[in-house]
């Protein structure tokens, strides 16, 4: 492990001198390159972030897409549309594949989502999933916490694939992850070189939990709300532990510096968009490991008293498996992945079928 004298920046520092990594969140060439530079062992994807790679990178991917078209003159907007987001996810796997060697597996892996709609169609998720999984050796396939998205991950880790369980804002999300993983592991009878995870969603729940306070007309104390998502990181962390789960819990979608610095220490990953590591590794916030420190007791009081939806993240037994799919966050974030992938076709649309002149 590192010194601290050996370290080029804060999050470089987080992950050289304790048990925490950290990846891109982002398919983004130049903000993986630059997170790479910083300790960063892998990088994720989903529609709304294809959405902002092809924004801010227009002019390397304008012309690829016209030659997708010309390529597959008869595929549908959607069918292009999922061309190139497996480009853009094959070529930043590319940048990480030397992590992945060096790692036998365990680190430099692509995360890339499948389709949003599929969330209540277990065995099309594990189709998708399967075909993403062939794309490179070191792809891991992102399926929602929901319902079906349970079984299909259990039926993608026993078929070797290394998941990504995202859409997942609770603990009991978590724990349902945590277990299915461990019964397609021993359905596969080996985990060697598999390295699933499961994502936290700790910015969006607590973007929920603010939205669900001022619906029911709930005065909070300022700044309580930021710690739900890492009081449920947390809370999941001490659970996996106990019961042994081979899936390594992850911390995604960034609000605030609690995301991070709240976190260091733990053996689990951030996944820090380009604009969130810029401002981390800027700060004078001391890397130190917090993960350990419990969040305080009047948070947690003060929360569990007047958001129901915080019990229901909270609590082990919270929420039921029937219920993840009704649960607020989940509801709205796909929604806004759903939104973002058919804002994807548009744009493939506008180029297959361009307004006259």
């Amino acid at each position: 492990m590192a010194t601290h004298a050996d370290v080029k920046s804060p999050l470089h520092e987080t992950v050289a001198t304790t048990a925490t990594d950290y990846w891109n969140d982002s398919c983004s060439i130049e903000e993986l390159s630059y997170a790479i530079s910083r300790g960063a062992v892998g990088a994720t994807s989903n529609p709304t972030i294809v959405g902002e790679v092809l924004k801010k990178e227009w002019g390397r991917w304008e012309a690829r897409i016209d030659e997708l078209v010309a390529e597959h003159p008869s595929a549908t907007e959607d069918e292009v549309t999922w061309r190139l987001i497996e480009e853009m996810a094959v070529k930043a796997s590319e940048l990480l594949l030397p992590v992945f060697e060096r790692e036998h597996g365990l680190k430099g892996r692509l995360s890339i989502q499948t389709n949003p709609k599929l969330y209540r169609d277990a065995s099309r998720l594990v189709e998708q999933g399967l075909h993403f999984a062939s794309l490179a050796p070191n792809m891991q396939v992102k399926v929602p916490a929901t319902r079906a998205g349970i079984d299909a991950i259990e039926e993608l880790t026993a078929q070797g694939v290394s998941i990504n369980a995202t859409v997942c804002f609770t603990v009991p999300q978590s724990l349902a992850v945590g277990a299915a993983v461990e019964r397609g592991l021993d359905r596969r009878g080996s985990g060697d070189g598999m390295s699933p995870v499961c994502t936290i969603m700790v910015g969006r729940l607590d973007d929920w939990l603010e939205i669900a306070e001022k619906k029911s007309g709930t005065l909070l104390t300022p700044g309580f709300v930021n710690w739900a998502g890492v009081a449920c990181v947390k809370r999941a962390y001490g659970i996996y532990r106990e019961r042994g789960f081979r899936t390594r819990l992850l911390a995604a979608a960034y609000r605030n510096h609690l995301h991070w610095s709240q976190l260091i220490g733990g053996d689990i990953v951030l996944t820090i968009p380009y604009a969130w590591q810029k401002l981390f590794n800027a700060s004078d916030i001391d890397v130190v490991p917090r993960f350990d420190d419990p969040v305080p007791a009047d948070v947690l009081e003060e929360l569990s008293a007047k958001v129901p939806d915080f019990v229901r993240a909270y609590e082990p037994d919270g929420l039921a498996v029937d219920e993840f799919d009704a649960f607020g966050a989940t509801r709205r974030t796909l929604r806004g992945f759903i939104g973002s992938y058919q804002e994807l076709c548009a744009v493939v649309r506008d180029t297959m079928l361009p307004n006259p002149d």
